[in-house]
């Protein structure tokens, strides 16, 4: 069915004083930010009834967006039976393991299949809640904890919490290179201006700050702990590039990503890790309902495991 309109009425407070060109990228993720801001200034975006034509007009919260759509051909998030791995859910929340191969949101190459799509088949609710409830993400070759929220309270309260950095969340990584001891990563993060799927450090990005902790090290290799202080696209990957220590198996940052990992010890052990060795293994936050405070931790993905066992 053809869909000529797209529609959204904000929550109160969540976007005070941002942009509707940024809104509208968030809530409608299959097109791309130059498309809606090119609907906006073609005075296809009606706020409360009216044209808006201005990309950087402040919203307050409760406006109801309209965004007519002129012989474009929507992309409809389809719900499919996807097998999830659930760790913790009560009527508020949803905590889920992440398999290393799911994409979080459906994109270009990627409509279906996606834990959206997933979440869009098993909870009927959640469709009206943006993102359909997803607070934050995780690469598609990155493992481990997420959070869902189930109702719009939760998901409110959780993007607060998010926003001010009062969602810990902790990941194990294996790097390239033997490190000397731990240490904060505080350089900002920016869109790479060449390689636009890309991010890079620079002046001119956001703030970005990482901790990292040696829980063992290797002859070539380090087994370490990172926390997130911000929770930038690509942080940890990026970060750890530009110290020097790629994470083993990244493809995207990583030069070394087709090299075989070998045991000095055993040349004959040798392995191809296909994907970026990074699991978030730890998430703790309040309730977003009874306001307890919640930690989960869950061990290492079978891969990585193996991978250890081989260093």
């Amino acid at each position: 069915m053809k869909k000529n309109k797209l529609s959204v009425i904000l929550p109160y407070f969540l976007f005070f004083g941002k942009r509707i060109d940024q809104i509208l990228s968030h809530f409608f993720q299959e097109y791309s930010r130059s498309f809606l801001k090119k609907c906006i200034l073609n005075n296809q975006v009606l706020v409360n009834g009216k044209i808006e034509n201005h990309p950087d007009k402040k919203m307050i919260g409760g406006e109801k967006i309209v965004v007519l759509l002129f012989n474009i051909e929507p992309m409809i998030d389809i719900p499919e039976n996807i097998f999830l791995d659930i760790v913790y859910e009560d009527e508020d929340i949803l905590v889920i393991n992440k398999p290393a191969g799911l994409v979080v949101h459906p994109g270009a190459g990627n409509r279906n299949g996606t834990l959206l799509n997933a979440l869009l088949y098993r909870y009927i609710t959640i469709h009206n809640l943006p993102r359909a409830g997803i607070v934050h993400r995780l690469d598609k070759d990155t493992s481990g904890l997420m959070v869902i929220a189930k109702t719009i309270i939760s998901y409110t309260y959780l993007f607060n919490l998010l926003k001010n950095r009062k969602i810990i969340r902790k990941y194990q990584a294996i790097v390239q290179g033997s490190m000397i001891s731990g240490g904060i990563i505080d350089a900002p993060i920016m869109r790479h201006h060449i390689k636009r799927t890309c991010m890079m450090v620079n002046d001119l990005g956001k703030k970005s700050v990482t901790h990292y902790k040696i829980i063992k090290k290797f002859s070539l290799y380090t087994h370490i702990s990172v926390q997130l202080e911000t929770g930038r696209t690509h942080q940890i990957r990026v970060h750890m590039l530009h110290i020097g220590y790629p994470i083993v198996g990244d493809s995207v940052y990583n030069r070394n990503f087709h090299h075989p990992i070998t045991n000095i010890k055993q040349k004959n052990q040798k392995i191809f890790f296909p994907r970026q060795a990074l699991h978030a293994y730890h998430l703790s936050f309040c309730h977003p309902i009874t306001k307890k405070k919640m930690k989960w931790i869950i061990s290492l993905p079978k891969d990585m495991i193996t991978l250890l066992k081989i260093l």
